[in-house]
């Protein structure tokens, strides 16, 4: 079942940010544009490259007004000694999320139940805490974090601009589409 456009389910969880523990609820989520990057586990190979890779568009996805979250069934502490001992995972800027319990990955439905790990997820929610856009990958599969920098553009000018759509490839100032009868067959 698609998560696509329902709002994200109640949680509360213990985060790692900027070498302090604290605390993080979906209320969090609202208000702004959120990407939440769920990831398999700390300590291993194709994740920290992902997340260091998503720390490389952190600064452009704030200056979008987005926050960005990681999340991974390891507990807070684990992905503080990550932080402390990773060069890459050094980097991150962003909030960390613990999950140890699985509630966030099965309400967001990336929880492989089997090996009792989050699978590569990642979802865009506006600031109404509605999810926007999902992706998830196998296993192998790193993402490329610039490709969200477009869709959270095209997200944000949907959302501000009703009655329009961004068509594939679509660049901020591009031309969009206003579906219509006299557009049916047009394309």
């Amino acid at each position: 079942m698609s998560l696509i456009g329902k709002e994200i389910a109640e949680f509360k969880a213990q985060t790692y940010h900027n070498g302090e523990f604290g605390e993080v609820t979906n209320e969090d989520f609202k208000g702004k544009w959120t990407v939440l990057c769920f990831y398999p586990a700390d300590f291993t190979f194709v994740c920290p490259t992902e997340l260091e890779d998503l720390q490389e568009q952190y600064d452009t996805l704030q200056g979008l007004g987005v926050e960005v979250y990681s999340c991974s069934t390891d507990t807070h502490f684990t992905h503080k000694a990550w932080h402390d001992t990773s060069d890459a995972i050094g980097k991150i800027k962003y909030t960390m999320i613990g999950d140890p319990s699985h509630q966030i990955a099965r309400a967001f439905d990336v929880l492989d139940e089997e090996q009792g790990l989050a699978q590569r997820g990642t979802f865009i929610i506006d600031p109404d805490g509605i999810v926007q856009a999902v992706e998830i990958n196998a296993d192998g599969i790193g993402r490329d974090a610039s490709i969200l920098v477009d869709k959270i553009r095209a997200g944000q000018y949907v959302r501000s601009h009703p009655g329009e759509v961004c068509p594939a490839k679509w660049k901020e100032d591009g031309e969009t589409l206003k579906p219509s009868f006299d557009l049916v067959g047009k394309i």
